[in-house]
């Protein structure tokens, strides 16, 4: 069976970032939950809606992606995950979500790394005058220098 993946996340990113992975991955729809944290929601009132929300997945092991450190997602997160059947993530972005629905298969640690690696991997600096890691034409070189 597979993992289950819980998005905790600033209402709406976690329904947002959920179906855009649907887009990509239309089978995972039962393996992946949202939580959006409502504003001025007090924080008990937020972890039980964070808690209905685990359940519902109704898997063994969870994997928890937070939005940012120390907001009141992960905070609630944090409250949420045992260490053991459901680790936590925080910093979600599309392509370690990707990467994670990719891997809900493997263990829970692997499914971490899996997260971090594809979160990491997916955030680089992209050229706008030529495609990067391409060399261009030398006759391309003189008309393009003051670009760079």
């Amino acid at each position: 069976m597979n993992n289950g993946i819980l998005i905790i996340a600033h209402a709406p990113l976690a329904s947002a970032l959920r179906q855009c992975v649907l887009h990509v991955f239309p089978d995972a729809e039962a393996a992946v939950a949202t939580f959006d944290v409502q504003p001025n929601t007090p924080p008990e009132e937020t972890l039980a809606g964070a808690r209905q929300a685990l359940a519902l997945l109704n898997v063994p092991q969870t994997l928890v992606l937070a939005d940012v450190f120390g907001a009141t997602p992960c905070n609630v997160a944090q409250r949420l995950v045992d260490g053991v059947n459901s680790k936590l993530v925080a910093g979600v972005n599309l392509p370690m979500l990707l990467r994670t629905v990719t891997y809900r298969g493997e263990t829970l640690d692997a499914m971490v790394a899996r997260a971090l690696a594809g979160g990491t991997q997916g955030v680089m600096p992209v050229a706008t005058t030529a495609p990067q890691n391409q060399l261009r034409k030398k006759s391309d070189q003189s008309k393009h220098d003051h670009q760079q």
